[in-house]
Order: C-alpha cells, then structure tokens, then sequence
C-alpha cells in the first residue's frame, strides 16, 4: 500500500466523519459542502425507499426539515472500507447513529443501525460524497428516562 493511498483512505475517512460531526451540531449548509453540487442522497429503511434526493439545495431543505423535528442527534461511526481508483472512490461505512425527539411531552430515543454504500470523486482539491446511500437495518424508539 503506498503512502498516496493511505493518504486517501485518511481523508475519505475524515470526509465520513465530518458528515456525522456537521450533522450531529445541525450545520446543515456546512454539511452541504462535503457534497458534489449534483449528489445523490437515498435512504432505504427496510427494502422501503424512504428518501431520494438529488442535488445540494434540495438536500439541505431535507435535512433542515429533518433536523428542525430532532431535539440531538449522536452519531458513531464504525468500520468503513473504501476502493480508490484514480479520482473516484466507492465505500462502505457503518453507523450507530440516536435521535431524541419530542413526542407528546416525552423525549423519545431512537436508535438507528445504519449501512451506507457511497460513491467519492476528489475535485479542486478535496473529496467530496457524490452519492450516499443509506440502509436504516435496525430502528428501536423508546422513551428516554432521563
């Protein structure tokens, strides 16, 4: 393994891990940034299509909509594996991510078990997310005693 890749793999693993930052504190347009200007965002909550959007400024509606509902977000990412050929990368990651919202009076938790299968492209610079797939396998909500 050369160093160039190495280097790479560090920072499409920083890239996967400013997603989860930037999403966890809400900086919705911050986040936008980690995106191509045309990315594709779908989430699969069982075979379901829950979500399918394209394009940074549809994006963040979506996620400014999502994010006004949840009172914190807490995202853990775990394994992430990635295929680099050239100026495009293919990878896997996986992540616990939590939301508390409010319902009826109570701080409800959900936890979500989620895959993502992405799609990178390094453009002036720096890498950047030009589809994220994500596949929500486990959900559990439950109220928060606390």
């Amino acid at each position: 393994m050369t160093l160039e890749i190495l280097k790479t793999k560090e920072e499409l693993r920083n890239l996967i891990d400013a997603y989860a930052y930037l999403g966890d504190e809400k900086k919705i347009s911050e986040q936008m940034g980690l995106f191509t200007p045309d990315a594709v965002y779908k989430v699969y909550m069982n075979d379901f299509l829950a979500a399918n959007v394209s394009g940074t400024d549809t994006l963040e509606k979506e996620f400014s909509g999502h994010a006004s509902l949840v009172k914190t977000y807490f995202t853990l990412n775990g394994q992430h594996t990635v295929k680099i050929d050239g100026d495009t990368a293919t990878g896997v990651s996986f992540s616990q991510i939590k939301m508390i919202r409010e319902s009826e009076g109570k701080n409800i938790l959900t936890d979500y078990s989620v895959k993502y299968d992405d799609k990178y492209v390094h453009q002036n610079g720096k890498w950047l997310i030009k589809e994220r797939i994500g596949y929500f396998l486990i959900v559990e909500a439950r109220p928060l005693n606390n």
